[in-house]
């Protein structure tokens, strides 16, 4: 527990210092971080026996980095697309292994499950206001984390029913509604500093951070739990030994990266709401 502890709170640190610099710095962190997530969901499939086409979730994500920095959603959609149709070109022109319809559906994961996330949290960073992009990726964490942290001790204080026996056995419903309000709670928390240490700067309404909270939350368990189905089908416990006591980075960014699809679509609207 003690590792467990000291490891969380240098990620904690690190995080903070990412979050403080933006930009670029926040955009390099981030391109390191999910390029290892890539690099060990796609080492658990192969584990698994399974053949992934690699090279097109590593490209996607270093092709999407300065795009949605500079033109944000319209280039998620062709993107995708044309590494999608790579990935069949590749599978269907090989000779061995042989093609198979599971190998098109395990290299088209990543491309799903990490890059596009990470195309969110890249397209955040293209929010002309500073102050709303720090607002929104500190939410994108504070749903995750407030969550995490929220699922946890509610969960180990009133136990109940299992939430998915199937996939987590550990994880109960009343854990999972602690960790909505967790995340709610927590988003709420982040727009009311962000207003009242700038109030003379327009930000969305406590209501509409609320809500983004309940719906990043609900997206963020997603993640949490699609996770634990990938390693639970690959019989592995962890992703990795990245963090001593926590696992891989996938371990710790599945998910903040669900929620980061949430909060980019909060992005949308705020930026088409909240004049300059």
């Amino acid at each position: 527990m003690r590792q467990r502890i000291v490891t969380g709170s240098l990620m904690l640190v690190a995080l903070a210092v990412l979050l403080f610099l933006g930009g670029w710095y926040f955009a390099v962190g981030a391109l390191c971080a999910i390029t290892l997530c890539i690099h060990e969901e796609l080492h658990a499939l192969r584990l698994r026996g399974h053949h992934p086409v690699g090279w097109t979730s590593y490209a996607a994500l270093l092709i999407s980095a300065p795009l949605m920095m500079y033109f944000s959603s319209v280039v998620i959609i062709p993107t995708l697309t044309l590494m999608i149709f790579m990935v069949l070109l590749h599978i269907m022109r090989r000779e061995e292994p042989a093609p198979t319809l599971m190998d098109v559906m395990v290299s088209a994961l990543p491309l799903l499950t990490l890059v596009l996330p990470g195309m969110c949290l890249f397209g955040i960073l293209d929010t002309p206001l500073r102050r709303m992009q720090a607002m929104l990726l500190t939410m994108v964490f504070a749903i995750a984390v407030g969550g995490d942290t929220f699922a946890l001790f509610v969960g180990t204080w009133i136990g109940g029913k299992k939430l998915c026996p199937g996939i987590s056995p550990k994880k109960t419903v009343a854990g999972a509604i602690g960790g909505l309000l967790g995340s709610m709670l927590l988003s709420w928390l982040v727009g009311f500093v962000f207003s009242h240490v700038l109030p003379t700067q327009a930000f969305p309404p406590a209501w509409a951070n609320v809500l983004v909270g309940f719906v990043g939350g609900v997206a963020a368990q997603m993640g949490d739990l699609f996770a634990s189905l990938v390693k639970r089908h690959c019989n592995i416990k962890d992703f990795g030994t990245l963090f001593p006591g926590h696992g891989g980075m996938l371990d710790r960014m599945d998910s903040i990266l669900f929620s980061a699809i949430i909060v980019y679509s909060y992005r949308v609207l705020v930026m088409t709401y909240i004049p300059a």
